[in-house]
């Protein structure tokens, strides 16, 4: 995968391109990762990036010219065209799913912004997503696009050491993720489940799943809405269900 950010500050991206699993996938060959000052596309002789916003107001706004001339420049001559992704507080809410769905993809076209915002053109005639990486501000879309580099590229086949870790970490399958454990199987009197030192794979996965799914209802269970369970876990969700009800109930009775 080739993935190219269009920034005013490439030197943030040193530290993290060229360190661990980022780097190694960059060592590997298995992703190409570019940093593209969009400066260097200004049609000025002051390198001019940004400008006032027709109509007033405040802040300063990102020019068309220099992000449309560094990503025409870019992709000239392939035969398809890139995701185009502009980052912006007001894009689509990134997701696990989002993530999956862009590391199908050969080539990703980062757009990083500063200042008041983007000339619409951009949006409407350039990019192909905007993403969000939560419902905050901050002074720029560099940080929200390590974010989402990171989380797509350790999907590529052959990024992470164990081929499974990608399919089982949070949100890949619906659920939050079961707990784990390692040596030792006893510290400080807290010892590892039982099931998970009987070498019984069948039950460890029932374990694990049923893990995943009271996690879910615990801590997101807004998650379970739309996931596929079985009559047994539902009936199980249920039991969890009925056992906090009733200690709720048994707690209001003795308030």
């Amino acid at each position: 995968m080739k993935i190219d950010v269009l920034t005013l500050f490439p030197e943030m991206f040193e530290g993290v391109f060229g360190a661990s699993i980022l780097g190694k996938a960059r060592d590997k060959g298995i992703v190409s990762l570019r940093t593209i000052n969009f400066r260097e596309y200004a049609n000025n002789k002051h390198n001019t990036v940004d400008d006032y916003p027709y109509g007033g107001g405040g802040g300063m706004v990102l020019k068309p010219e220099p992000i449309f001339t560094a990503v025409e420049e870019l992709t000239e001559g392939q035969s398809t065209r890139p995701r185009v992704i502009l980052m912006c507080p007001q894009g689509e809410p990134f997701t696990q799913r989002k993530a999956e769905e862009l590391a199908r993809e050969e080539h990703l076209v980062f757009v990083c912004g500063h200042y008041e915002g983007y000339d619409e053109r951009i949006r409407e005639h350039l990019v192909t997503d905007e993403l969000s990486i939560g419902d905050y501000v901050l002074t720029g879309g560099e940080l929200p696009a390590m974010v989402i580099i990171d989380s797509v590229s350790r999907l590529l086949p052959g990024v992470l050491g164990n081929e499974t870790s990608a399919v089982t970490d949070s949100f890949s399958t619906g659920l939050l993720e079961y707990p784990h454990y390692t040596r030792p199987a006893k510290f400080r009197d807290w010892e590892v489940p039982e099931v998970l030192l009987s070498g019984h794979h069948g039950r460890i996965e029932e374990w694990r799943r049923l893990q995943a799914l009271e996690r879910t209802y615990r801590r997101r269970p807004e998650l379970l809405d739309d996931l596929e369970l079985t009559e047994r876990e539902r009936k199980w969700l249920g039991a969890l269900r009925e056992a906090d009800e009733a200690e709720r109930e048994s707690g209001t009775g003795e308030g």
